[in-house]
């Protein structure tokens, strides 16, 4: 296996990590965001309010995302493991 096909497999993987992660983190973010915003417009200084709003949030994401996310996962590890015979040097 040369360094050229570990760096692209690397490559690929982080690119997949981001692209998978990313829906659920925007969410968070953008959740985060309303209710900090709320919470300076009623300046009710209550620290334990994000987390609940997010933890719905990123549950309902997650609901909605995770059969497109565990299908991208999926479909990299079934090319990974098929193409396995390339990447074994005799």
């Amino acid at each position: 296996m040369t360094i050229d096909a570990v760096m692209d497999i690397s490559r690929q993987a982080l690119f997949l990590i981001i692209k998978v992660s990313l829906p659920v983190l925007l969410v968070s973010l953008c959740v985060g965001l309303v209710v900090s915003i709320f919470q300076t417009v009623t300046s009710i200084q209550e620290q334990t309010l994000t987390f609940v709003p997010k933890i719905v949030c990123v549950f309902l994401s997650l609901v909605l995302f995770g059969n497109w996310m565990m299908t991208a996962i999926v479909e990299f590890m079934t090319s990974l493991w098929s193409d396995f015979s390339l990447y074994i040097n005799y």
